[in-house]
């Protein structure tokens, strides 16, 4: 090999499901296309066990641009760049160190065991091909792995390439004259999965690889993550007649040693129709049984179709960064294609930056019912004060919602017991940008994002670029108090926060006006202040925020990681003289969205 070096191959999909391919194996050389990535160990990990008589594998890799054109199946060589290896003898100083998915290889079995099947665990990975006119193709099929098609039914809805291909198989033993060697029956040869063929089709360009295509939002499968809604794929049918496409739930098998424990499946939910009434989507739990799709004949109305899949993120249990994964398995009514897409989430703390707003529907009345006399006159005291009879603290509407902004934070902190603690905060304004320290929260717009309470925690010259977030409503202060909220921020849970306003705060407190010597809380000659009550009063806010449980709707089963939606109401009471008091109750609703997952608060520098 020219300067090869060691070649890793490493996983590209980030999932974590697991399934086991079993491939069956002779003496002498086989041809193997694997539809998992086991790239998780390597390969003196996978073979060099005892009782495994694999000796040899070598990986196939078509350099893209290839124009070389060749009579016969090439054979393993290290004098071209095509070919990378391992070999029991080399061990970790193979140039082929790992085995990834969608890739063929060939595989030398010891003469001495005649048959050997090769129980290969990995991480299942959605088929993808590349087809070359210009020279032969090395690939294998998603072929269900029971009762497999013959080529002549598999290829009878191409007729192109069934006519035209010539196609070559490896049965084991040496390599010669009969191994490899062309398939002439496709009556009878099985498109067996796991198998890797020789193909080539002359100047024609093959398409396909199964009844059905797919079209993945992601290639690497489902991967939802801790905050991810919804996953979509098309389904297209290139067949000319009907086809019904199934898709199924299927547990993961349990990981290799080393890897994440998977907690059970994920609660997947398939979109449905539309409800013109409600502009509600319904939707189907994927557990409760397979989803199926008829689809019309290759190019006609119907002949393709949108799959939107989420989680039901209320139904995720457990501690942060669990994970829920398992299989999603497509197949065809006519037996021909199994395909296997990974699908993954992660059960995700609230902790970050949380924005929306309370609107403020109904204000509770304050209006006191007068003792009359006889003759229809208000009844008064011998100090000619009124006698009130009662007092009607009713809600009732306002005539346009009155809104509030909310910004809090769910700050993830360590206790003594080195136990992950989840605490929110109430903030007057915050500041999210690039910071001047550096943390492994980069995004797509700043490198070393921060969430803080100071302007000072950011890098000045990119503070052009940064975001302040204000709550006009709350009081104001230089250090930019905040408050710490008691409960929990999440569905099905209150969460309550009380605010003060000093008597005394002239920048906050709406009773008082520093120039005006009514309300500015100082004598008559200004040279002391007024106690509390006299010109001004102490405000309490104390503000509950009940989350609702997600409805039964796809959007809100599946938003819940980003969006919180629930019931604000609000008790203010004003304190004045030492036994004057008086409360008055605001409600309405609110909305919170997450717009960083930013776990903590930076101080700003040199903070204690």
């Amino acid at each position: 090999m020219l300067a090869l070096g060691v070649l890793l191959l490493s996983s590209a999909s980030g999932s974590a499901q697991w399934l086991t391919q079993s491939i069956e194996l002779k003496a002498g050389w086989n041809a193997v296309y694997l539809h998992v990535d086991a790239s998780h160990a390597t390969l003196s990990q996978l073979i060099d066990v005892t009782g495994n008589p694999i000796q040899e594998v070598w990986l196939w890799r078509a350099e893209p641009t290839t124009s070389q054109f060749v009579d016969n199946p090439k054979v393993p060589t290290t004098t071209g760049s095509q070919w990378y290896n391992w070999s029991r003898s080399l061990g970790g100083s193979s140039p082929l160190q790992r085995l990834a998915a969608n890739a063929a290889y060939l595989v030398r079995v010891s003469d001495t065991v005649p048959t050997f099947t090769w129980n290969l665990k990995g991480k299942p990975v959605p088929p993808k091909y590349r087809w070359t006119t210009t020279g032969l193709n090395f690939l294998g099929f998603p072929t269900p792995a029971a009762a497999p098609p013959s080529f002549e039914s598999f290829l009878s809805s191409a007729p192109e390439i069934q006519q035209s291909a010539e196609i070559y198989r490896y049965p084991g033993g040496t390599l010669g004259a009969g191994n490899p060697v062309r398939v002439l029956g496709l009556r009878t040869a099985s498109v067996r999965r796991g198998e890797a063929f020789w193909m080539r089709s002359g100047t024609a360009f093959n398409r396909y690889f199964g009844p059905f295509e797919l079209s993945l939002q992601d290639s690497r499968g489902a991967q939802f993550g801790d905050s991810l809604a919804r996953y979509q794929f098309r389904i297209r049918n290139i067949v000319a007649q009907p086809l019904t496409v199934t898709l199924e739930l299927r547990s993961s098998e349990a990981p290799p040693a080393g890897q994440q424990v998977i907690k059970t499946n994920p609660p997947v939910l398939v979109r449905g129709e539309l409800d013109l009434s409600t502009l509600n989507h319904s939707h189907t739990n994927l557990a409760a049984g397979p989803q199926k799709w008829t689809l019309a004949p290759k190019d006609q109305i119907g002949s393709e179709t949108e799959v939107v899949l989420g989680i039901d993120r209320s139904a995720m249990t457990g501690n942060a960064g669990d994970l829920y994964a398992a299989v999603l398995r497509l197949t065809d009514s006519l037996g021909y294609s199994q395909v296997d897409i990974p699908v993954s989430a992660l059960v995700a703390s609230k902790a970050g930056l949380w924005v929306g707003q309370a609107s403020v529907g109904k204000v509770s009345h304050f209006l006191t019912s007068i003792q009359k006399e006889p003759d229809g006159r208000p009844s008064t005291t011998s100090d000619g004060k009124y006698i009130a009879t009662a007092v009607n603290t009713n809600l009732g509407a306002v005539v346009r919602p009155f809104p509030l902004r909310l910004i809090l934070h769910s700050t993830v902190l360590t206790n003594a017991s080195n136990q992950a603690v989840t605490n929110s905060y109430l903030l007057q304004r915050v500041f999210y940008g690039t910071g001047n320290t550096n943390n492994p929260f980069a995004t797509r717009f700043y490198v070393n994002p921060v969430v803080s309470w100071s302007e000072e925690a950011l890098k000045r010259d990119e503070i052009i670029n940064a975001f302040r977030i204000s709550a006009a409503h709350l009081p104001f202060s230089q250090t930019n108090k905040f408050w710490q909220c008691s409960g929990e921020l999440n569905q099905g849970t209150n969460l309550n926060v009380t605010v003060a306003v000093d008597y005394h705060d002239q920048a906050s407190n709406p009773f008082l006006h520093t120039y005006h010597p009514d309300h500015d809380n100082r004598n008559a000659v200004f040279d002391a202040i007024q106690p509390q009550g006299y010109e001004s009063y102490r405000i309490e806010r104390q503000m509950i925020l009940r989350v609702t449980p997600p409805a039964a709707d796809f959007a809100s089963r599946t938003s819940a990681n980003n969006s919180l939606v629930g019931d604000y109401e609000e008790v203010i009471t004003l304190i004045g003289k030492p036994t004057h008091t008086r409360k008055f109750t605001v409600t309405g609703s609110f909305v919170l969205n997450r717009i960083s997952d930013i776990p903590f608060l930076t101080p700003p520098p040199n903070s204690p």
